[in-house]
């Protein structure tokens, strides 16, 4: 009998590990399952280039039918999983016919923390394809935005937002943007980055209220001031789709509770990926849940791998890496980079609008790294995160880039 795999959730950690499994060599039925209507697609460029319009759905399909039919990965979308059945191995939706499955793979994802001050016309969230086709209406009429939250989504759509003529205010109870995955003399760097660029900043200041209508809104913050704006995006972070799994008897604690290997830790043949999964990082020694692009697409292919080896698994301990587009800047972080301490500075953002920031491990060793615009840099320091590099090694290394010996110097050697 025909094995079956079924993975629920169609971005890009469900639609990668459909196929890795191919790539890989699994043979047997490879069912997609989608709530949305819409071919699986891409999320970084919601709040990017399809929301600037530089690019169209087309550009951020993930995956095509005919693509799906080539690789024969069976597309069901527009089905909303409601449980799982763990006993009799089967996936319950809505209003379909349950699907039985011998492996699971659970690629849910998360969902935009909901505002808390409603979402009625002018107000938005953006997670999905609706969310971006809805709020890039409301910024091509033009108009004063504020941005709720300035955290990476918040600050890419701020940044768009100045691309396409918008007046734009950030506002965030945070003193200092940033600060939470870098340091606070970083985090006001950010602060200085959207100033430059002609953003307002309203930071260590809360919103108690929105009041109004699309055009005509008013935001009272806890400082008794009032903002005015004709949109409002809300990015206040994201929650887990692990809500349909709570009856399922599957561990579920700010996502799906897995172990090394990725596996639902009450289930063998139940795995998850991306931003639903919460598994065992060794090298750690904690539960990880990473929301983050490069995650999901390293983990589908251990999970696949794992599916396809059961005798042969392998733990799942990345270097994680994430970046973020802002204004002219392009920042890229992997490994950790929110340890106590003051991160080592190279190179001068002032004068070529470049640096990278190194973060020590509290033992002379490397946990991770910030890089701006420096392509080469970050190179180094992802290759020295993978070998367990020192802080003094990568900061020699990352000196020598920034002043290169001369020909006649490296000729004579």
């Amino acid at each position: 009998m025909t094995s079956r795999v079924v993975i629920v959730g169609s971005s890009v950690a469900g639609v990668r590990t459909a196929q890795a499994l191919r790539s890989q060599g699994y043979d047997g039925e490879v069912v997609l399952v989608g709530e949305e209507t819409a071919l699986p697609y891409d999320k970084p460029p919601l709040s990017k280039a399809l929301l600037a319009g530089t690019t169209d759905i087309a550009g951020v399909t993930l995956l095509t039918g005919d693509a799906a039919a080539a690789d024969r990965i069976e597309l069901h979308l527009g089905h909303r999983a409601t449980a799982v059945d763990v006993a009799a191995s089967q996936v319950e939706f809505a209003e379909d016919e349950p699907l039985h499955y011998d492996h699971l793979v659970v690629a849910t994802g998360a969902s935009a923390r909901p505002s808390p001050w409603g979402q009625r016309p002018g107000i938005h969230v953006l997670r999905t394809l609706e969310d971006c086709l809805r709020l890039r209406a409301d910024l091509v009429s033009g108009g004063r935005l504020v941005v709720v939250g300035g955290g990476f989504i918040g600050a890419e759509v701020a940044s768009t937002a100045r691309t396409l003529g918008q007046q734009v205010a950030i506002i965030d109870p945070v003193q200092v943007p940033m600060s939470r995955v870098l340091d606070e003399e970083i985090g006001g760097w950010f602060v200085d980055l959207h100033r430059r660029h002609g953003v307002r900043t309203r930071f260590g200041v809360g919103v108690e209220r929105i009041a109004g209508e699309r055009g005509n809104l008013e935001l009272s913050l806890t400082d008794g001031s009032i903002v005015e704006a004709d949109t409002v995006v809300v990015g206040i972070g994201a929650v887990p789709n692990d809500g349909w799994l709570m009856s399922s008897g599957l561990v579920v604690d700010d996502g799906l509770v897995c172990d090394e290997y990725c596996r639902a830790v009450t289930s063998e043949n139940v795995y998850a990926v991306g931003d639903v999964s919460r598994w065992f990082h060794r090298g750690r020694g904690t539960a990880t849940r990473v929301e983050h692009w490069t995650n999901a697409v390293d983990q589908a292919s251990c999970v696949a791998h794992n599916i396809l080896h059961p005798d042969d698994l392998r733990c799942y301990e990345p270097v994680g890496y994430v970046w973020s587009d802002q204004h002219d800047w392009k920042i890229q972080l992997c490994g950790q980079t929110n340890h106590l301490g003051a991160p080592l500075i190279i190179g001068d953002r002032l004068s070529d609008n470049r640096f990278t920031a190194l973060y020590s491990d509290g033992a002379q060793g490397l946990s991770g790294a910030a890089v701006v615009n420096w392509p080469r840099a970050l190179i180094e320091c992802r290759r020295a995160l993978q070998a367990g590099n020192d802080l003094g090694s990568v900061r020699g290394r990352l000196e020598r880039l920034t002043n290169p010996p001369d020909n006649a110097a490296t000729r004579s050697t």
